[in-house]
């Protein structure tokens, strides 16, 4: 079965951009909002550490822990230590 033009693009989109994803949506959807500002600050700006994520959310560090928690439990988000400073991990959307 061929695909539309259209068909194409939304999946190039969704490929980019996990949160132009539908199924990405609907789980996102679901989790509190802290979670939904920590993926939105994600699409823009990720890899972040959850300092930097605390910083440019402008939430306490214990609700960025609690959403990226939450998150990772939804498959929303990966994680891996930082090229920069292997103490710390920095979180990514995942596709």
């Amino acid at each position: 079965m061929s695909t539309t033009p259209e068909e194409r693009a939304r999946q190039e989109e969704a490929d980019d951009n996990p949160l132009a994803d539908p199924e990405f949506r609907d789980r996102l959807r679901e989790l509190p909002p802290s979670a939904k500002l920590v993926a939105k600050v994600l699409e823009g700006e990720a890899p972040l550490s959850q300092g930097q994520l605390a910083e440019e959310s402008l939430l306490p560090d214990r609700t960025v822990r609690y959403a990226l928690n939450r998150l990772e439990e939804s498959d929303l988000v990966g994680s891996r230590y930082s090229f920069h400073d292997a103490r710390k991990q920095v979180y990514y959307l995942s596709s």
